[in-house]
């Protein structure tokens, strides 16, 4: 069984920006890359996990989604980064949704998919949701990055169950060197 690390998107890897929707206005935080690349170098499957509710609200489209996608592939390619899957709920916050964190909905259908070990495998995120997300799927550990939201949750009270860290380098570095 493979071990994986799940990641939110918006304030994780990228800056977050009301409802980004625009390729271009994708801005990936500094050392995403190579935090990355050093996760896969480490036996670690990478996957998206992201809420975009904007395609809920009717502000853009699923195919808008998966520009910036595109866009984030291919920057963190040259790298030599690259994601497993990519897991989208679209869903509108008020709408019924399988998916939306914090369901670990999409983590166990990684599971089954490509046969994770979820119990060896983390989750990385800015928001509680992203930690209660992880610890609904039963993942060895959920980190709170204090990028994005990260730092004002912090400041709220983390989840007591997450491993607060500055930024995405900073939880692989964790991650790396837990026991």
């Amino acid at each position: 069984m493979s071990r994986a690390v799940f990641l939110d998107r918006d304030g994780t890897l990228i800056e977050e920006k009301d409802y980004l929707h625009r390729p271009e206005d994708v801005v990936i935080f500094p050392g995403v890359g190579l935090a990355l690349k050093r996760l896969q170098d480490a036996g670690f499957e990478l996957f998206i996990v992201t809420n975009q509710s904007g395609v809920g609200r009717g502000y853009f489209t699923m195919e808008d989604v998966h520009r910036v996608h595109e866009r984030l592939a291919i920057e963190l390619a040259k790298d030599g980064v690259h994601f497993k899957k990519i897991y989208i709920a679209p869903e509108h916050p008020d709408a019924p949704s399988r998916g939306r964190k914090p369901s670990p909905q999409f983590l166990f259908v990684a599971f089954t998919e490509f046969g994770l070990d979820l119990s060896e495998s983390y989750m990385i995120g800015d928001k509680s949701i992203d930690v209660e997300c992880g610890t609904n799927a039963g993942v060895k550990q959920s980190l709170l990055a204090r990028t994005g939201y990260g730092a004002e949750v912090e400041k709220k009270g983390a989840p007591r169950n997450a491993v607060v860290v500055d930024d995405l380098p900073a939880a692989v570095e964790w991650l790396l060197n837990s026991p």
